[in-house]
């Protein structure tokens, strides 16, 4: 592998925006637009937690990339620019971090977001990845979790448990499906459909650590109750196989975690528009329950029963 400073002039500066000064001040400079708030999001991403470490390297940067993102989605946030901290270990090829680059690259190109500047540094175990990343909003914009408003109904984007499912494939412990692996190894983070719902949303989360997780930050912070019907939960095909094969895995459609796609509340007057900007968007988008007075997450079956869900979403420090 090529010296710290070699690898970031030929991969990196490439990436950045003007804001990162051609990375000759150890800073960026910035002013946010007239009108706009800033909103800042991390997330750190680990070898053998996040990801296998076994991915493609490019997959491995895209994967980084869209989680933040994902996060500004959930704010309705404009993508602007991040920074990037990156552990590597000396032993890598040396076009692996070229082949990294060109994962944030296609990622970039998607959302318009650029690199404002960051840290490399070699690792003495695996690959540790950390995304600072900023967006736009108008002022008082910022889509929140703390204000979801009881006879809202509760919608969700995508499909769920593909991710946690296509972990599973990866792993060796369900049998191959392409389509699976990909959904964990790569979300697609839906910021022009979250920007879109910005003024009609009125809170809004992405699915990071499970639907019953996210759902209930919304649920907490906005002291409300959020009723999920299971049987609305939408979910694709090969979700659909994969727990016909395995029954028992059913409880990661809606606890498993790494989906990224957004959950959100609106009022019930609002459905038609919602139709029509997820139809502009190219999203599906599905009613998957409503907010009633009261607190916490009620997830219940066809007959109106509660399903009691051992786990309810991901936790970095618990030991089930």
């Amino acid at each position: 592998m090529s010296g710290e400073f070699d690898l970031i002039a030929e991969y990196f500066l490439p990436l950045a925006g003007p804001e990162g000064l051609g990375f000759l001040d150890d800073a960026a400079c910035f002013s946010s637009p007239e009108g706009q708030d800033i909103v800042v999001t991390k997330d750190l991403l680990v070898e053998g937690i996040h990801f296998v470490g076994d991915e493609a390297p490019a997959s491995i940067a895209m994967k980084c990339l869209a989680v933040n993102l994902s996060d500004l989605a959930a704010k309705g946030a404009k993508p602007a620019l991040y920074w990037l901290g990156i552990s590597v270990p000396k032993d890598k090829p040396g076009d692996w971090v070229g082949h990294f680059a060109s994962g944030l690259k296609a990622m970039q190109e998607r959302s318009g977001i650029a690199l404002a500047g960051g840290d490399t540094t070699a690792s003495l175990g695996g690959i540790t990845v950390s995304i600072t990343a900023l967006g736009y909003v108008p002022k008082g914009g910022m889509l929140r979790r703390t204000t979801a408003r009881a006879g809202d109904d509760i919608y969700v984007t995508g499909t769920l448990g593909d991710a946690a499912l296509g972990l599973r494939v990866v792993q060796g412990a369900l049998a191959s499906d392409a389509y699976l692996a990909e959904r964990y190894r790569t979300p697609t983070p839906r910021n022009s459909f979250g920007e879109a719902i910005r003024t009609i949303a009125t809170a809004c989360a992405d699915i990071s650590d499970g639907l019953l997780a996210d759902v209930g930050h919304i649920a907490i912070g906005s002291g409300v109750c959020v009723r999920i019907e299971e049987k609305l939960l939408p979910i694709s095909d090969h979700a659909a196989d994969a727990v016909r094969q395995s029954p028992a895995l059913r409880h990661l459609i809606y606890s498993g975690g790494d989906d990224y796609e957004l959950v959100f509340t609106a009022p019930k007057p609002m459905a038609g528009k919602i139709s029509s900007l997820a139809n502009a968007h190219d999203v599906a988008v599905t009613c998957v329950g409503r907010v009633e007075e009261g607190e916490g997450v009620r997830l219940v079956d066809p007959d109106g029963k509660l399903v009691q869900a051992a786990k309810r979403g991901f936790d970095h420090f618990s030991n089930t």
